[in-house]
């Protein structure tokens, strides 16, 4: 069967062969008129290319050109330049050596206002001026400015030193001058509001009768925490309320306001009472209950002597009001004419001695008020000093605010202690000697009753006492 299909195939291509030759003859003639027509284009393309190259070759050597003309001028630019850069440099140090000899003293001057600067500076920012002499919105302020030029590294211009000498000049002048200004002020409630300020120098300020205190942070016035005694603050508002006409007394304080802030933080009496506690308050109740039975005292004994001395004028008829008349009366008391020297003495004595107590009262309290007070000051100077003790060990440390509270207590019980000590002293003495002068009258005019009742029951007792005073003139 495949011999039979080879066959077939052969005999196909035996039939084929002719077609075959006559296509071949045909192709060939084609394929060579369009290789000539190929070349024809080849040609025309290469003409086409090269005529392009030419051209830009041409383009190549006119920038070339341009550019090695450019480079020559660069050149020519940069020799001018390095020429002139060395004539310049050659001039800067000339400069330099001609700037350092006109400087001569500047150094030494730029020196001292740097000195200068940084002193105002640290006063300008605690003077209260500034409060007045506020900067404007995107101005340097006055310690600002002291401070760039304390730290400038280059001499400042003559802008800055004019600057510089007018502030120097204005806090000089304004430190001798009481003005009145607008300035905001913040208030106890920490509000801030733009008040009436009475300014003396830099020392006090007051607003509405009111003393105020310079914050150098925020630039402001503050009204102090606490109100001071009322001799500063009737001051204050005299100084608030005047008119320029005359003069007005007013507080200075040379610290600037530091003092008058520390006046206004001390403790009243009263706080200093209670910070004292329980001693403080027994030694104001001894001192003050000494006081009322003396002014008690005190009465009585005036009224008593006032009666005595009526008494001593009218001793014929003695009234039972006042010591002495009830001394005399003690001798119409009973049958007195009946009794024995002895005991008219013994009688009259014990009358003398039934008033002395009331005369003497409260005296011996008021000693012991005398010599408790200063023990009492001591008990709370030792707790105050225990107070003390405590607080060092339980902070670990010897700070003084945290002894303060402590040594406050000690010190306060003492000067209390000898505070109504001293008073109290004096009062017993003035006592006593009122007492001892109703006293004296009662034992002068008892020894007189008694020695008239004498010469009158022993008449010859007159003649030799008129004999014994001529044998002593004699």
């Amino acid at each position: 069967m495949n011999c039979t299909r080879f066959i077939k195939a052969a005999l196909v291509a035996l039939s084929l062969l002719p077609f075959a030759a006559t296509q071949a003859a045909v192709n060939m003639a084609e394929m060579e008129r369009q290789s000539a027509a190929m070349r024809e284009r080849e040609a025309k393309i290469w003409k086409e290319r090269e005529a392009t190259q030419r051209v830009e070759l041409q383009k190549q050597e006119k920038a070339l050109a341009e550019a090695a003309a450019r480079r020559q001028r660069a050149d020519n630019r940069t020799k001018a330049l390095d020429a002139e850069w060395t004539a310049n440099d050659a001039r800067i140090t000339e400069f330099k050596d001609l700037l350092r000899q006109r400087e001569g003293n500047l150094g030494e001057l730029f020196g001292v206002t740097r000195q200068i600067a940084g002193d105002a500076a640290n006063v300008l920012s605690s003077s209260m001026l500034s409060s007045q002499f506020r900067p404007v919105e995107g101005e340097e302020g006055r310690e600002a400015f002291m401070r760039r030029i304390a730290a400038a590294k280059e001499l400042p211009g003559i802008d800055e030193l004019q600057r510089m000498w007018f502030e120097l000049q204005r806090e000089m002048t304004e430190t001798s001058k009481v003005v009145r200004f607008k300035a905001p002020v913040k208030m106890r409630d920490g509000t801030v509001a733009e008040a009436d300020v009475v300014r003396v120098g830099p020392f006090t300020a007051v607003s509405d009768g009111k003393y105020l205190t310079y914050n150098a942070s925020t630039l402001q016035l503050e009204q102090l925490e606490r109100e001071l005694t009322p001799g500063p603050m009737r001051t204050a508002r005299d100084l608030s309320g005047s008119t320029g006409d005359g003069y007005v007394s007013a507080v200075v304080d040379p610290a600037r306001g530091a003092m008058i802030g520390m006046f206004s933080e001390r403790p009243n009496i009263i706080e200093r009472i209670q910070h004292g506690e329980v001693v403080n308050y027994v030694i104001l109740f001894v001192g003050i209950l000494a006081v009322v039975l003396a002014l008690y005292q005190y009465v009585y004994l005036f009224i008593q002597r006032t009666k005595v001395s009526a008494q001593l004028k009218n001793l014929s008829q003695p009234t039972s009001d006042n010591p002495l008349g009830r001394v005399l009366l003690a001798m119409h008391e009973g049958d007195v004419a009946g009794q024995s020297a002895e005991v008219v003495e013994l009688k009259i004595s014990e009358a003398v001695l039934r008033e002395v107590p009331k005369l003497q009262r409260f005296q011996a309290f008021l000693r012991l008020g005398v010599a408790a007070g200063p023990l009492l000051g001591l008990i709370g100077t030792v707790i105050g000093m225990i107070v003390t003790f405590h607080a060092i060990t339980a902070t670990g440390s010897s700070d003084p605010k945290m002894m303060a509270h402590g040594i406050g207590q000690a010190m306060m019980a003492t000067v209390l202690g000898i505070g109504i000590a001293i008073p109290l002293l004096f009062i017993n003495q003035g006592m006593t000697a009122l007492s001892n002068i109703v006293t004296r009258i009662l034992d002068e005019q008892s020894q007189a009753v008694l020695a008239n009742e004498l010469l009158r029951r022993n008449p010859f007792m007159t003649r030799s006492l008129e004999e014994a005073r001529r044998l002593d003139k004699g």
